[in-house]
């Protein structure tokens, strides 16, 4: 897919979004100094390009586990098989990498039972799968998804540092126990998956409670960190067409600090620490293949305690930012 012409204004609302995917064109227009009726027009625009703004839950608030599955399969099926894990309603993302074999999937799953119907019993009954690993995403450090968000290899505009910290800063470890949800936020929750900034008025029509009401229990689930809003833009309009996985194996003395340092880098949307010989993953996106060496010789290789670095470059996304509800 080729760039597209977006302006400094363009990229200075996608960020702004980024920081509070529900914030009023007003509220917005006043943050970027122009004109509600020009934030309007410049973001039904985007829209029009692909933008989406997302409200998906938190997997770790609501007693999720999180899953990383890396799939190797024969060539003529792979396709086939991710398009059969991207119709699964637990699935949240799917891409296809390394020459067509390598497929790589993440799922939540509430219970045991739910995790060994899959790892035990599905994929491995699967025709044309050559071997499944499975990663628990014990901590995420940036990101909940595949999904790049758009702006950040851009400096802060004054415009944009005086926003608040994104949802993605928050560390959502020091909850304790998992958030209860009742009919109406279920029904929140469905509905911001299809538009993350619907109205009041339609949540309101969608639950059968007042815009207050609504209102209510929306800030109790951003407030709980249940509730996160992301942006979707596809990155290879803004001219980045080198999107990888890094997989890297880091001493557990320092893997904190290498997580912690991959999720303040611009070019890494995604950074966990996993269950495996790999003990920690990202997902970079970069202009060319010399962006994505540089990237490794420069900010990577430094870094203390890397042990073994593997990289694989995306070649489709079969799914992306679809969030499975609780």
């Amino acid at each position: 897919m080729d760039s597209v012409d977006l302006d400094a204004l363009d990229q200075d609302l996608l960020e702004a979004l980024q920081f509070d995917g529900r914030a009023p064109f007003s509220h917005l227009a006043r943050r970027l100094g122009v004109s509600e009726r020009t934030v309007a027009r410049r973001y039904q625009r985007l829209r029009g390009l692909g933008l989406r703004i997302v409200g998906r839950p938190n997997p770790t608030r609501l007693g999720l586990v999180r899953w990383l599955l890396r799939l190797r399969c024969t060539p003529d099926a792979a396709g086939t098989i991710a398009d059969a894990l991207a119709r699964r309603p637990d699935t949240s993302w799917v891409t296809l990498a390394s020459g067509g074999t390598e497929l790589y999937c993440a799922v939540n799953t509430r219970t045991s039972d739910e995790r060994n119907a899959l790892l035990l019993h599905k994929l491995p009954r699967t025709p044309h799968v050559l071997s499944v690993s499975a990663h628990c995403m014990m901590r995420t450090f940036v990101g909940a998804t595949s999904t790049w968000h758009a702006t950040r290899f851009r400096p802060a505009t004054p415009a944009v540092d005086s926003a608040v910290t994104p949802a993605d800063a928050v560390d959502s470890g020091t909850r304790v126990g998992p958030l209860s949800l009742d009919a109406t936020d279920r029904t929140l929750f469905a509905e911001l998956a299809r538009d993350g900034r619907a109205t009041l008025p339609e949540l309101s029509k969608a639950t059968g409670r007042s815009p207050s009401s609504v209102q209510r229990h929306l800030e109790r689930l951003r407030g709980e960190d249940a509730l996160d809003l992301s942006v979707d833009f596809d990155p290879q309009l803004l001219g980045y067409h080198m999107s990888t996985q890094i997989w890297l194996n880091v001493a557990p003395a320092h893997l904190r600090t290498v997580g912690e340092t991959l999720a303040g880098h611009p070019a890494i949307a995604f950074a966990a620490a996993i269950t495996g010989t790999s003990n920690l993953v990202a997902s970079g996106v970069f202009r060319t293949p010399a962006d994505l060496y540089d990237y490794i010789d420069r900010r990577i290789g430094p870094l203390p305690g890397i042990q073994n670095l593997e990289t694989t470059p995306t070649l489709r996304e079969v799914k992306r930012l679809a969030p499975a509800l609780p």
